[in-house]
């Protein structure tokens, strides 16, 4: 078999693969039902890359299937992990640059799974075709493993040929290039056919299907070579590929005429046979020339010629037939066998997921949609319960009720009263409330000096990236940092709107807690010193006591007392209403290759909470109905008592320490739910920082990288000639011209130096460093687009008071009236999650 092409591989750079998915993993993917960091399986895959990139260069058949394991367990992280989510700076450099004098080659860094997908792919082809080229024609299975690796190499180069673009979302290396990609393909295919003609020689099948299989071959090596010979790819191959490849083309036109002359032969057709016997020594000697191989194909021009004396020896003693013109033979029919094989979905023999417990990305999708839906649920139906709870406080509240019922001799607390202050007191005080607030601040500006913070990263890293810019000028074309931080910026401002709105909330506690500051100081004391405070009424409240109104008025507080406990029991079943949607939606997947997140959640949701939300309903209702009777049996409570000569002061300061009582719970559940606030926004800042850091990171990655590119294109430049010396200074030296200057000798360089620009300043390399494709990208569709981190469950600062209206995730859209208004979030959608 005559000598077959291999493809060089690309060179990798070592690169942390470890610490950027233990953080990706742990701040997105890790979930109270999918605890585990995954740390073993990173060190595995940290290890079968390192194992992977480096065994392909020994070039034998066992490095196969190391690397295709490392390819599989890219694609299987790649369908539960996007591609662009992966931060990690991935530098390959080009297969055919081979680099030049002043040192360097062309190499491109990407931060994305998918470029890294795209070069492994790469060098399993490239591997292939060294493997299928080492094989020996004189084996059977040789040339078995052969011709299916090629065809193998044949599908790859052809896959990638119409997915790197999409994959690499910028200017790819040379031989990434679509068009280096398709040509490749191309050599593999007819290098696969060349093996079915060596196999069908070796196996001594006919003549006619030999010479068939040799004229598809031939036809092959003609579509080769005509892309070889493109003037984009013509540097890139080594001196010898196009002579190869055009010597085989006519070597194996020439064996098809040789092959289709023993047919003629045993047809007895001797003037076809001698006039292809011809035509093939004229190809075979072509061939040589072509190839610069003297041996070229020697054995078979030596048959050939062997063949040539003996026919027309016969020809002239017996047949005497006509030599026919060549080109009026009829045409040999063609053989395909070599075909491009699809990339398999597994190619490792033995595959194990490293990471099977980590969920695809359509699962995220619709687990993180579904709780989107669960969460708006349950904030609204705790909502209401919660606004109705306290609509009716309020109205007992000003109605001094149950104390009013108990306050019938008018010198002692009522009981009530006695039991509010001991509850206060349990749960700390105005000092337990006075200390909370006190933490909040800190918290406050916790949050403020992280989000400043990734402000500052990315202000840095645009204003060097503009610097830079305005030096270089046009031959700065990456992509400019305003483009890529888009959502970044819109996400900071989202951000930093979330914590002006939060500092609004925590002054309007702050108000709340000084206007009631007087109850609740003296509810946080002693009975003696409560009973000291509240005036007395005088006698008098004995004569209502056994009143219908106050027996009617006791019976519908039970009812409230009833009513509440009845909500918090629903509450606390909306809260622990849970459902295995994970293994839901992986059957749904598994079942039809597809899951339809709406129907599944509206059905699951339904089910779960449409008995609960029907309570909901039946309670609000009944409440209304409570509340017409409360003040219609209090009006005539009122009207008995105000006949027994009861005391206004008395019934004031009452008031206001159920009301102070109220204000106590409310704010003792909002700065609890503050302070979880606070630290909930705090781990969502911290993980948009890292973001940000990545990001930053990539780019001063890339930056390092052209910049050292551009340093050393240095030795690449091909400066002007030397100027001559004016004719006016020749004559002043004594009339002698000075010869005109010769040109530069030429400069050893790589293919690509050629099209390097002559420029006074530094040279921008022809393939520039791209910019790996972070979050938000958004320059040119398709490119992928960053999605914060899913809000809180409960993203009001203080989402246990009972507020009219809530935005998006417990968020309230402002407070009842008599509060003094909440600050109003804006009317958008809520950020959703990321897609998975």
């Amino acid at each position: 078999m005559a000598e077959v092409l291999a493809v060089p591989l690309k060179k990798p750079s070592e690169v942390d693969i470890v610490k950027p998915l233990k953080n990706l993993i742990s701040s997105s993917y890790s979930t109270t039902d999918n605890p585990q960091d995954y740390g073993e399986a990173i060190n595995e895959f940290n290890k079968l890359r390192t194992n992977a990139i480096w065994r392909v260069f020994e070039k034998y058949e066992s490095s196969l299937e190391i690397v295709y394991s490392y390819y599989d367990q890219l694609c299987a992280l790649e369908g539960k992990i996007p591609s662009h989510e992966v931060q990690i700076p991935f530098k390959w450099k080009d297969a055919f640059d081979k680099g030049s004098i002043f040192g360097g080659r062309i190499s491109l860094t990407v931060s994305s799974l998918a470029y890294e997908k795209v070069c492994i792919l790469f060098n399993i082809a490239a591997l292939q075709s060294s493997v299928a080229a080492a094989q020996s024609i004189e084996n059977d299975d040789g040339l078995k493993l052969a011709a299916k690796l090629f065809q193998q190499a044949a599908g790859i180069f052809s896959h990638l040929k119409g997915t790197v673009m999409l994959a690499i979302q910028q200017e790819p290396t040379p031989d990434l290039n679509p068009e280096t990609l398709g040509a490749l393909s191309a050599l593999m295919l007819a290098q696969g056919q060349e093996i079915f003609v060596q196999k069908a020689i070796h196996d001594k099948m006919k003549d006619a299907v030999i010479a068939k299989l040799s004229s598809q071959c031939e036809e092959l090596y003609v579509e080769v070579l005509k892309q070889f010979q493109k003037e984009l790819l013509r540097p890139l191959w080594d001196k010898d590929w196009i002579p190869t490849v055009a010597g085989k083309q006519a070597a194996y036109h020439g064996l098809t005429e040789y092959y289709q002359s023993l047919v003629c032969k045993a047809n007895k057709s001797v003037g076809e046979e001698i006039a292809r016997l011809e035509h093939a020594l004229e190809l075979f000697k072509a061939a040589q020339q072509r190839s610069g191989k003297p041996s070229y194909f020697q054995d078979y021009a030596n048959k050939a010629q062997r063949n040539l004396t003996e026919a027309k020896k016969d020809n002239d003693f017996i047949y005497h037939e006509r030599i026919p013109d060549v080109k009026s033979l009829p045409t040999v029919g063609k053989a395909m066998l070599a075909k491009s094989l699809p990339v398999p979905e597994r190619l490792s023999q033995n595959f194990k997921d490293l990471f099977e417990e980590l969920v695809p990305v359509t699962v995220h999708q619709a687990m993180t949609a579904y709780d989107g839906r669960k969460t708006e649920i349950l904030n609204t139906e705790i909502m209401k319960l919660r606004e109705s709870t306290q609509f009716l406080n309020s109205v007992l509240a000003s109605l001094n009720l149950p104390a009013a019922l108990e306050d019938m001799s008018g010198n002692s607390l009522p009981q009530s009263l006695v039991d509010k202050a001991v509850s206060v007191r349990s749960n700390g005080g105005i000092q337990e409330l006075e200390r909370m607030m006190r933490e909040l601040p800190d918290l406050l500006q916790r949050n403020k000096e992280i989000l400043d913070e990734t402000e500052r990263m990315t202000r840095n890293e645009k204003e060097s990236d503009d610097q830079l810019r305005e030096q270089f000028k046009e031959r700065w074309t990456r992509t400019p940092s305003d483009k890529l931080t888009e959502t970044f910026h819109a996400n900071m401002a989202k951000y930093r709107e979330i914590i002006n709105n939060a500092m609004q909330a925590d002054k309007l506690i702050r108000d709340k807690f000084e206007s009631h500051h007087r109850g609740i100081e003296l509810l946080s004391k002693g009975p003696d010193d409560l009973l000291a405070f509240v005036p007395s009424a005088g006698p008098g409240g004995n004569n209502v006591k056994n009143s219908s109104a106050v027996h009617q008025l006791r019976k519908l507080m039970e009812d409230v007392e009833t009513i509440k406990a009845e909500r918090d029991t629903i509450e606390c079943e909306l809260k622990s209403a849970t459902v295995d949607m994970k293994s839901t939606f992986l059957n749904a997947l598994a079942q039809d290759g597809a899951i339809n997140e709406q129907a599944i959640s509206v059905e699951s949701l339904g089910r779960v909470f449409g008995p609960l939300q029907r309570q909901v309903k039946e309670s609000l209702q009944k409440q209304e109905a409570l509340v017409v009777d409360i003040q219609a049996q209090n009006t005539e409570f009122c009207k008995e008592k105000s006949g027994a000569g009861a005391a206004a002061n008395r019934e004031a300061v009452l008031k206001e320490l159920a009301a102070a009582y109220d204000a106590f719970n409310e704010l003792k559940g909002n700065l609890s739910e503050g302070t979880k606030f606070y630290n909930d926004l705090t781990q969502i800042l911290v993980t948009f920082q890292n973001k940000i850091s990545d990001y930053c990171f990539a780019r001063k990655t890339e930056k390092e990288e052209l910049m050292k590119d551009l340093t050393q294109s240095i030795g690449r430049q091909t400066f002007g000639a030397t100027p001559a010396v004016p004719g006016h200074h020749a004559q002043a030296q004594g009339g002698k011209k000075e010869p005109p200057p010769r040109p530069p000798p030429p400069t050893a360089t790589s293919s690509s130096a050629a099209s390097v620009p002559t420029q006074p300043a530094l040279p921008y390399p022809t393939y520039p460093q791209g910019m790996p494709v972070p979050y938000g990208a958004t320059p040119a569709a398709p490119y992928p687009t960053y999605m914060p981190p899913l809000l809180p469950a409960s993203y009001n600062p203080y989402s246990t008071a009972p507020y009219p209206q809530q935005g998006y995730g417990g968020f309230p859209a402002y407070l009842p009236s008599q509060y003094g208004g909440y600050p109003h979030p804006p009317q958008q959608q809520p950020p959703q999650n990321r897609p998975w």
